[in-house]
């Protein structure tokens, strides 16, 4: 890793990197929020623990309301929330929400422009074991198209306690995707976080890697490899996806003249769909996605998970020498 982009994100090639879920951040996120504002509330679907939002509802148990097994209901009273001057943070699986209440979210939130923040944990692979029923892969596609929504992918749980202290400051209804088990933790306390902007961690000239949420530590451990093999790969972590910070990535191909996406979710919809909206229309060049593709996910242990899916540094370098044939290179 290139030492002068230290203070954005640590070196991931070593085994003995730090790892934490990203809903820990969240959590600890939150509750900071809500000792800043008294104008912080939350709410839950019956997952307190499992998404972390019990700290807060520990700490301020008069600003918590235990809704339920209803998720239709809980983003509904976050709208009323919402319009009321609170500072709402509605939680649940992203396979319920926003899996089961997208309607409601576009109803009563998005078309209200209501600032609700729903935060939708155990998201894509990472959940295991409890295979294709929670293995939310289609959420970030879902939440981009509503109008009004912000949608953030942290890439580790320090971004997300930061990103979850920015969503309590915005004005704007928004979707954190948060995942359950311990990834990598890449940045550091003095790593920037700003809503709808991405950041290069990598630099490089022969092609960029674009990678969101858990996927960011996969594309830094793949442009270590692909240095090795000659390949110099611009690395950028978008941790807002919606708003999408295009002068970032049209700055970066531009020069690279190739992308590689890579997203822990379906590829129809997500990161590399919205990269390739952009550069449809902006800056045509070769380009590859890598995500879940068209299927759903099933049971075993993430590394299994990720191998199987072809999300690995692995499949990520090979994807890159493939793109690269392409370029002529």
């Amino acid at each position: 890793m290139n030492k002068n982009l230290l203070h954005l994100a640590k070196d991931v090639t070593s085994d003995n990197v730090l790892k934490e879920p990203t809903r820990k951040g969240f959590g600890r996120g939150l509750l900071e929020a809500g000792k800043r504002d008294a104008n912080v509330v939350a709410a839950c679907a019956d997952l307190t623990d499992s998404t972390q939002i019990g700290l807060f509802a520990k700490e301020f148990p008069s600003r918590f309301i235990q809704i339920g097994i209803a998720e239709q209901n809980l983003v509904t009273v976050g709208a009323g929330l919402a319009a009321m001057g609170k500072i709402p943070f509605v939680s649940s699986y992203a396979a319920f929400s926003p899996g089961r209440n997208w309607e409601q979210i576009r109803t009563t939130i998005c078309l209200n422009e209501r600032p609700v923040r729903i935060v939708g944990s155990h998201a894509g692979l990472y959940t295991g074991a409890d295979g294709a029923t929670h293995q939310m892969l289609e959420d970030i596609a879902l939440m981009r198209v509503l109008p009004h929504m912000v949608v953030v992918v942290p890439g580790d749980s320090l971004e997300a306690e930061r990103a979850t202290l920015a969503l309590a400051a915005d004005s704007r209804p928004a979707y954190l995707r948060l995942a359950r088990e311990a990834t990598p933790v890449l940045t550091t306390e003095k790593t920037p976080f700003e809503i709808g902007k991405a950041y290069v961690y990598e630099p490089g000239e022969d092609l960029t890697i674009i990678s969101t949420g858990t996927m960011t530590s996969v594309a830094l451990k793949a442009a270590e490899r692909l240095f090795k093999e000659g390949i110099s790969a611009e690395v950028i972590h978008v941790p807002t996806i919606k708003p999408l910070d295009t002068t970032t990535i049209l700055h970066s191909v531009e020069k690279t003249k190739a992308v590689l996406t890579i997203e822990e979710g379906q590829i129809a919809g997500g990161l590399g769909g919205a990269v390739a909206e952009l550069l449809g229309e902006e800056l045509p060049v070769p380009m590859k996605r890598l995500g879940v593709q068209d299927v759903f996910g099933q049971s075993g242990k993430p590394d299994e998970l990720l191998e199987h899916y072809g999300l690995t540094d692995k499949h990520l370098m090979l994807a890159a020498i493939e793109l690269m044939t392409r370029k002529g290179k």
